[in-house]
């Protein structure tokens, strides 16, 4: 810890004191080094991989609050830097076997189906009829309902994975999310997936079925349950092969037949009653663990828009320790996945007290717990708000795995096009010298897939902030992707460009400042798809 930031601790204290007063720095200097230090202890073995709800995050959790002591910041939660998460970890109990029965003819989990834990019933034994129901997407906007004529009244609906094959990708991977609540709102009690071929093709079926046996995670809620969006939904699974056959016996329909129409372009099968019943057994056992956003606000200078906040965020797990890691190394360390993002909020955060002056709005920093588990730390903080009487979330930046191994000329803000909050970081990407591009993997919905999403869904603006394509951008992407992401390999051996690094930190600090200082909050554009969803009666900007 160095005697400078305790300077500024004081410094800042008497800034807060004192509007007229300002610092003599005129630019905030943000180093490498600094952001490399930050990155050694997060992504050190000594953490052991900083999965939620263990003694890694604790420590990791404890360093980013003592970082944010030093450098002045305010507590955003009364006398604390934490908000705390319970978090409900349900498994299938091991003395039981889980397994679907359809038509009388029992299949056992792990074959052609997958059953994951649920937590909110310890013992379950459901029976219904079911109803296939296309893909299952319900959206008036879109005008989409794949529910319409049918009866879901009590039953299990069966629904496609995904989205129709040319649905625009964002709105895809949105609509895609849903189909539990849409399945809710039909009356259904439970939702029994088929993995389409292209999705097999992508996930083969025993990853499917691997990722079943994983702990089922969430967050309790005020009554002490496991929350869940859609707790109607009491029975889920997935199935393949004769399982998913045996769905359709007596229908005239072959699944065969309903993935080969799937595969086409625009094709949405249409639904129908099922024959054959369908039962659903299977015990768990629900565990709690603790855990923490860590949050620190840096109050805004201007009266009249110091109650709205900027959100600069980033997620603060990892995947902790796994014996079943190919290799003598067990710990994914998550230095890119990530502690990079963590870092690099860290140095926005200084270089906004070393600047000496106060955004015009209020700045609300987290590094937010359980993103690898469902983004639940930042779902917890999205429906759990921190801000005082008046205040007004009006603008989210995510920070979630900068992939900084190459010097980068442009950033991708993932929705960026929804919002006006694109021209804003466009505008301050380029006074740093970087140029802003467009999505490059627009098929992967990214924007529905990082901790942001959980504000996009209360109604907030926001954008997914990386490292761009450009140059060497997409081979380093891909190659990280390939060979590090989600491995024990992400550690501080990997080829950090860290002259690179504060230069995604300094155009992240020129973003907030930008967003921070408008004039006008960040607004979703008209006739948006995420805006029009979420924030129907918000005022909206014209798309120029």
């Amino acid at each position: 810890m160095r005697l400078r930031s305790f300077a500024f601790a004081s410094t800042f204290a008497l800034v807060l004191a004192t509007p007229g007063l300002a610092l003599a720095e005129p630019s905030p200097a943000i180093t490498g080094e600094a952001i490399r230090a930050d990155i050694g202890f997060l992504a050190d073995d000594l953490l052991e991989g900083r999965d939620a709800g263990t003694r890694g995050y604790d420590i990791a959790a404890r360093y980013v609050a003592a970082r944010f002591e030093t450098l002045g910041l305010r507590q955003a939660v009364q006398d604390s830097w934490y908000q705390p998460v319970t978090l409900a970890v349900a498994q299938l109990d091991k003395d039981s076997s889980p397994a679907m029965t359809i038509g009388g003819r029992r299949f056992a989990n792990g074959d052609d189906v997958a059953i994951a834990a649920f937590g909110r019933e310890p013992k379950q034994s459901i029976e219904a009829q079911a109803v296939f129901v296309g893909y299952g997407l319900k959206s008036d906007r879109e005008k989409i309902n794949d529910y319409a004529g049918l009866d879901l009244k009590g039953k299990f609906a069966v629904a496609l994975s995904g989205s129709p094959v040319g649905m625009p990708s964002e709105i895809g991977a949105h609509l895609a999310a849903e189909k539990s609540l849409a399945a809710q709102q039909a009356g259904a009690i439970g939702l029994i997936t088929i993995p389409t071929t292209s999705y097999l093709n992508r996930t083969p079926w025993e990853k499917v079925r691997d990722r079943a046996q994983h702990p089922a995670v969430s967050w309790l809620d005020k009554e002490g349950q496991p929350y869940i969006r859609t707790p109607a939904i009491r029975g889920t699974g997935t199935v393949n092969g004769a399982a998913a056959d045996a769905l359709f016996a007596g229908s005239g329909k072959t699944v065969a037949a309903i993935r080969a129409q799937a595969e086409k372009e625009g094709a949405r099968p249409r639904g129908f009653a099922l024959k054959p019943a369908v039962r659903i057994d299977r015990a768990s056992s629900v565990a709690t663990a603790p855990s923490r956003n860590v949050l620190a606000v840096l109050p805004g200078s201007d009266p009249a828009l110091s109650d709205e906040y900027v959100l600069l965020m980033a997620h603060l797990d990892h995947l902790g320790v796994r014996e079943s890691a190919k290799g003598p190394d067990k710990v994914y360390n998550g230095a890119m996945d990530n502690a990079s993002g963590v870092a690099t909020m860290l140095a926005v955060a200084k270089a906004f007290i070393e600047s000496g002056e106060r955004p015009k709005r209020s700045i609300l920093f987290a590094a937010v717990t359980a993103e690898e588990d469902g983004l639940l730390g930042s779902q917890y903080l999205a429906r759990n708000p921190v801000l005082p009487a008046g205040g007004k979330l009006v603008g989210v930046v995510n920070l979630d795995m900068p992939i900084l191994t190459y010097d980068f000329q442009d950033v991708i803000a993932f929705g960026a096009d929804h919002s006006t909050l694109g021209p804003i970081v466009e505008k301050a990407a380029k006074a740093e010298g970087v140029s802003l591009s467009p999505d490059p993997l627009p098929a992967e919905g990214l924007f529905t897939r990082s901790d942001h999403y959980r504000f996009v869904q209360e109604g907030v603006p926001a954008v997914f902030l990386m490292t761009g394509f450009a140059g060497p951008g997409k081979e380093a992407f891909e190659h990280f992707l390939k060979t590090d992401y989600h491995q024990p390999s992400d550690q501080m051996s990997l080829p950090f460009h860290w002259e690179a690094a504060a230069k995604f930190a300094k155009v992240n600090y020129a973003i907030a400042r930008e967003i921070a200082d408008e004039p006008q909050a960040p607004l979703w554009y008209k006739g948006d798809f995420f805006g029009d969803a979420f924030a129907p009666d918000a005022h909206k900007a014209v798309k120029r």
